[in-house]
């Protein structure tokens, strides 16, 4: 009965990334419209988008091979699981020890290959241009990732998501100027990764200036669905990340009772919310960056990530 229960916990968490994704990025639309004085689409727009997504016939080009086809459901399934295996308002699930950060950074990663590819498949010059920035961005953010992780894994002494929640909510981490480098470096390549401003417009067409839209050009129908269902869960992805090291309060521990997992569902709302609104703040106040300055950006997040690093090794030392 309990590991049915466990199971069961496990699937809602799952079932709850899917839900709650497309809503966090229609949450974050309707904060912006309304911080410029717009009406802006419903909360619910993003759903009726992909509803009528899927409805459509998919129009493929004359020279797209296999991989065009199937890369769509192999980017939905690799971020989702990315997306389910962090943990939202409960830790110490059924399968919370598959919840590595470096597990989760290497679906990330197998992501961004898969569709970079698919921009390239077909042979066109903006897919070519979208695939080249965006395996440019991720030289740097990669890297990045990678550097946050150690940092945390140096504080925490494990890279397992639950282990470093329950670190991060004890009282014995403090202030620490190591993590606040490593939460502002992880903020850097979140903007970075979902295509947020200041590095990508996600609501342009401009093929000359855009990244992730560059790359899905020819796609259409399902396959257009799934890999925009695959970036509201990026989205809620680095979201649940964050809230998850840096505000790890109100995660429900294993063997709580069922109000306690409600109740954990409300707090990780919450934080959505804030994080929405946060993000909508600061694209609102900020401007677009040229593309030969996103470099500069990432390269700031790197060395942020890299001096908390040396900065651990430092005081470990001493």
């Amino acid at each position: 009965m309990a590991l049915i229960l466990e199971l069961a916990v496990q699937g809602a968490q799952m079932a709850l990334v899917l839900l709650l994704a497309p809503l966090l990025t229609g949450f974050v639309r309707k904060v912006k419209a309304r911080l410029l004085r717009r009406q802006g689409p419903p909360l619910i727009q993003p759903y009726r988008d992909l509803l009528r997504l899927m409805r459509k016939e998919v129009v493929l080009a004359d020279n797209a091979s296999w991989l065009f086809r199937v890369i769509p459901y192999l980017i939905f399934a690799f971020t989702w699981v990315a997306a389910a295996l962090i943990p939202t308002f409960a830790t110490g699930l059924e399968f919370s020890w598959t919840a590595d950060l470096i597990a989760i950074v290497a679906l990330l990663g197998s992501a961004r290959f898969f569709l970079a590819l698919a921009a390239m498949d077909v042979g066109t010059s903006f897919g070519g241009i979208g695939a080249s920035r965006e395996v440019m961005i991720a030289s740097l953010a990669e890297p990045a990732m990678l550097l946050i992780v150690f940092s945390l894994a140096l504080v925490a002494g494990a890279t397992q998501l639950s282990t470093v929640a329950a670190f991060m909510g004890s009282p014995q981490v403090g202030l620490r100027v190591s993590l606040g480098m490593s939460l502002i470096a992880l903020v850097m390549v979140a903007i970075a990764e979902n295509a947020r401003v200041p590095v990508d417009n996600p609501a342009t067409h401009l093929e000359l200036t855009m990244i992730h839209e560059a790359m899905v050009l020819e796609y259409s129908g399902r396959h257009l669905a799934m890999i925009d269902f695959a970036a509201f869960l990026k989205l809620l992805l680095y979201v649940s990340l964050i809230s998850c090291v840096f505000v790890p309060w109100g995660l429900v521990t294993t063997g709580a009772g069922p109000w306690a997992y409600v109740l954990g569902v409300i707090f990780y709302i919450c934080k959505l919310a804030a994080s929405g609104v946060l993000l909508a703040l600061f694209e609102t106040a900020i401007a677009k960056m040229r593309v030969f300055r996103v470099p500069d950006f990432l390269g700031a997040a790197l060395m942020l990530a890299l001096l908390a690093t040396l900065l651990r090794f430092v005081s470990r030392s001493l």
